[in-house]
């Protein structure tokens, strides 16, 4: 068995660069978009001082991800990304051969203020094409059954409901997620 699966959520580098891939006729044009993402981590060094490391990811959205791309994304626009990882090569002109290691787009979400990013005026379920990475905790009732066992139930109008945090409030944090495995 193999995994080949990335999630980033970073900041847009530079505006995305739109091309077209020929096919085999004219009007079977393919689009597609590159554009950096960075993500950074902050940490503590020996000395007690705070550090930040950035790492530059370059991006790759092809064909309906390449749409919205064009449409709401520009420099800056902080995104969440689901992927993998792709490396190619190619012989230059010089006749070496060169590789490079992209990340190919499969899931995007706008992240951010609203104010941040264009797409605000826009229904978000034309923008999104993955669930909001944000859930809500789900409530759960417990429901005697007939042999005395305890049944856990999540109330119908309440289950699997994205929630966006208020701009105010903070995302959840993972350790504060309820875990409903039965292990």
């Amino acid at each position: 068995m193999s995994l080949n699966k990335v999630l980033l959520i970073g900041n847009v580098g530079k505006d995305p660069e739109i091309r077209y891939i020929e096919g085999s006729n004219s009007s079977n044009n393919t689009k597609v978009a590159t554009f950096p993402l960075a993500t950074s981590e902050r940490f503590k060094d020996r000395n007690g001082e705070l550090r930040e490391n950035t790492e530059w990811h370059n991006l790759v959205a092809w064909r309906n991800s390449a749409d919205i791309v064009e449409k709401y994304v520009k420099k800056g626009t902080q995104l969440f990304i689901e992927g993998r990882i792709r490396t190619r090569s190619w012989t230059d002109q010089n006749n070496v051969k060169k590789y490079t290691t992209e990340i190919v787009v499969d899931n995007l979400q706008l992240l951010g203020r609203k104010s941040d990013n264009p797409a605000s005026a826009q229904d978000p379920s034309s923008v999104s094409q993955t669930p909001n990475p944000v859930q809500a905790s789900i409530p759960t009732q417990l429901t005697p059954t007939q042999g005395g066992q305890t049944q856990f139930s999540q109330t119908p109008a309440q289950a699997n409901v994205p929630v966006q945090p208020a701009a105010d409030q903070k995302p959840l944090a993972d350790d504060s997620v309820v875990d409903d495995l039965p292990f």
